[in-house]
């Protein structure tokens, strides 16, 4: 069985309540930080505890260092894990209200960690929620701590140093999750240099979604992965984005079309161009 796994408005109704579901709200935007704690404030799926991207899902930021999420420290997101009541069999559900990206995070963290059965993604958030007519709550549950327990698996990540030395080898697959007009440096909002990673093919990840905003089927999504790697292995595939967020969903969706959970360069385009001895490309 895939470890990405969807959940339907439908299915997580008639499990709310249920002992051992642990539900996180992972609402954010990035052009205001405090959105996804007031939005929860506001109304969230009943039971659901806020888990924010900046505070919980990424450490320190060091400027001309790190990219803008760094992955947070292990120790102390396991601890984040244990206060929202997770034990080692809890079953998870994340969403948020954008095109799930925010969520994904959450579930890449998780299975960096260790955890990987039993999470999911409620497929569509916020929007499908509301489309299916159900209702938000302004509770906020109390929750005993819990007791799960993880450790970073190294092999699911590359450094920039990696990423940089296997450059040029043409077993390697490099995707990038940004949409293209960021990706072919035609445009950039927020980092302060524009382009790509030399050698990266565009996935944007928006593209993994229906104009529903729920995933693709898994025939095709395979079907869309298949031909960014171009007859190449899944098992050579690194994903990237701009800060390390957004390249979770194409994890994520590449787990659902059944390819293994394939590696992460973490700091990102954001990350990538502190150096500026490190290439960059433009154009498609």
């Amino acid at each position: 069985m895939s470890i990405a796994q969807l959940i339907t408005p439908e299915q997580l109704v008639a499990r709310l309540g249920e002992p051992g579901l642990v539900i996180l709200d992972c609402r954010f935007a990035l052009e205001d930080p405090e959105y996804g704690h007031s939005s929860y404030a506001e109304g969230h799926i009943a039971g659901a505890l806020f888990a924010d991207l900046e505070r919980d899902f990424s450490g320190p930021v060091t400027k001309g260092v790190t990219g803008r999420h760094p992955l947070p420290n292990p120790a102390e997101l396991v601890q984040r894990f244990q206060d929202w009541g997770i034990n080692q069999d809890s079953e998870i559900v994340l969403y948020d209200d954008a095109p799930g990206a925010f969520a994904a995070r959450g579930w890449w963290l998780l299975a960096w960690l260790g955890k990987r059965d039993g999470v999911y993604l409620l497929d569509g958030g916020l929007k499908a929620w509301h489309g299916a007519g159900q209702k938000l709550s302004l509770d906020v549950p109390v929750v005993k701590k819990g007791n799960f327990i993880g450790h970073a698996d190294p092999s699911l990540l590359l450094s920039a140093e990696a990423l940089q030395a296997r450059l040029g080898q043409p077993e390697m697959t490099l995707i990038d999750a940004r949409a293209e007009p960021r990706y072919r440096g035609e445009v950039e909002p927020i980092d302060s240099v524009a382009g790509h990673i030399p050698g990266a093919v565009c996935a944007a990840f928006n593209e993994n979604l229906g104009p529903d905003a729920r995933f693709l089927p898994a025939d095709q999504l395979q079907q869309r992965f298949a031909a960014k790697l171009e007859n190449r292995s899944a098992d050579d595939l690194v994903a990237y984005c701009g800060s390390g967020v957004t390249a979770c969903h194409n994890l994520f969706a590449l787990s659902l079309a059944g390819y293994p959970l394939a590696k992460l360069y973490a700091g990102s385009w954001s990350e990538w161009i502190t150096d500026p001895q490190r290439e960059i490309a433009t154009g498609a």
